[in-house]
């Protein structure tokens, strides 16, 4: 088969499969390829920080694999170091792989996703963790089930508080650190935060917010960690739960604009740093930096659970439009994102987009028991997040749907 009757899909976890599952029921009957840096076919990463960390689920690429749809029975999975991709050529339309193999395409279709920042601290490596893969969680797994180990969790965002709570229901002691002033601040405000905190300290975890670590502690092994008040944590377990970055390195060169992730328009398509979208390369998942018409204009990364699915369905149809020369949808891509997280005996929720809200209010309940909140930008609401009140909730999503569904 020519190379141009190809479509390469480059990484293969959710936006990967959910890529190639789109371009299929678009009506692509050529030859399709996934390839990834990681050795498992996709697999569900929510679990790494909860139920898998916990012993719940099998930490196994089997337990946690995604089921696929019988349209991509017939791609070619190319999977392990040797297929990373490492450098892309957009005037050749060429990918090439850590192995040394080159691949032709037609369509490429961006899915390389995020990796876990790290503290840029030296020091001990030993007992120091970030928290991404199959692997990653279960090398974390095995120190946390350590003599009642000592966890210090740097990071106060999803990860970070998932990661704590676990932590606290094996056993271990436990203290977060985060510059911000409340656990979850940026994504859902200081009010809402606080109310989490006192749901992680009725647990029994401590925080340390406001600080920094300045220095790791310890020989061969991570003992402890400094920070910049001059108080020392002792630690037998770090967590680096510090945010995380695109995987775009591959593209360096190429012409399109890297700033935040893969800048695309409302099609997904590929945005130059010339302004032109291309026809030929689409961007899905949370590596993609997107405008959401139920937003704004501005272009912005999502890392939220509903994002691969949501970005595939539209990149997938008009990737094939483009390559067939067929006009594309001119429907507004207006998604709702959605995540959740499950701590302790609790499920927080949200739908919409409370990171752009300039004003939080409670609409229902207490924050100190089950509630919803409602996250406004000039007095319309834009998202919603809660713990309880699934009927609320449902609600809730359901009229932003339907209203910001419309373009502004």
């Amino acid at each position: 088969m020519h190379p141009r009757e190809r479509i390469v899909i480059v990484g293969a976890s959710l936006g990967g499969l959910r890529a190639a599952e789109a371009v299929r029921g678009a009506g692509f009957d050529g030859e399709l390829v996934v390839v990834g840096q990681e050795p498992h076919l996709p697999y569900t990463r929510p679990p790494l920080s909860k139920q898998a960390l916990a012993g719940a689920i099998d930490l196994t690429a089997d337990a946690l694999a995604f089921r696929r749809r019988k349209s991509v029975d017939d791609v070619r999975w190319q999977l392990g170091p040797e297929h990373a991709a490492v450098v892309a050529d957009l005037a050749a339309r060429e990918v090439r792989l850590a192995g040394g193999e080159v691949l032709g395409y037609g369509g490429l279709v961006v899915a390389t996703g995020l990796r876990s920042r790290r503290v840029p601290l030296d020091g001990p490596q030993a007992g120091r963790h970030a928290l991404r893969t199959i692997e990653d969680a279960a090398a974390l797994r095995a120190d946390l089930l350590g003599a009642t180990p000592r966890v210090v969790v740097i990071g106060a965002g999803f990860i970070g508080c998932e990661v704590a709570a676990t932590a606290r229901g094996l056993g271990c002691a436990v203290c977060v650190v985060a510059p911000e002033q409340a656990p979850m601040e940026r994504p859902l405000g200081l009010r809402v935060g606080a109310a989490l905190r006192r749901r992680h300290e009725a647990q029994g975890v401590a925080f340390r917010l406001g600080r920094l670590p300045v220095a790791m502690l310890g020989d061969d092994r991570v003992r402890g960690v400094a920070l910049d008040d001059g108080t020392e944590l002792a630690a037998d377990v770090v967590v680096e739960a510090v945010g995380s970055a695109p995987n775009v390195e591959w593209l360096a060169g190429t012409g399109l604009d890297l700033t935040d992730g893969v800048l695309t328009d409302g099609w997904l398509r590929a945005i130059g740093e010339d302004g032109v979208a291309r026809s030929d390369v689409v961007a899905v998942g949370d590596v993609a930096r997107f405008p959401n018409a139920s937003v704004d204009d501005v272009p912005r990364r999502v890392e939220h659970w509903s994002m691969p699915t949501d970005t595939a369905r539209r990149a997938g149809p008009a990737l094939l439009a483009q390559l067939r020369g067929a006009p594309l949808d001119p429907a507004p891509f207006a998604p709702v994102p959605s995540f959740w997280s499950d701590q302790y005996a609790f499920r927080l929720q949200s739908f919409g987009s409370p990171g752009v809200a300039d004003e939080i209010q409670v609409l229902e309940g207490d924050l100190d028991a089950e509630f919803v909140a409602g996250y406004l930008r000039h007095g319309e609401l834009m998202g919603v997040a809660g713990v309880g009140l699934m009927p609320s909730l449902l609600r809730y999503r359901t009229d932003l749907a339907n209203r910001l569904s419309t373009p502004r």
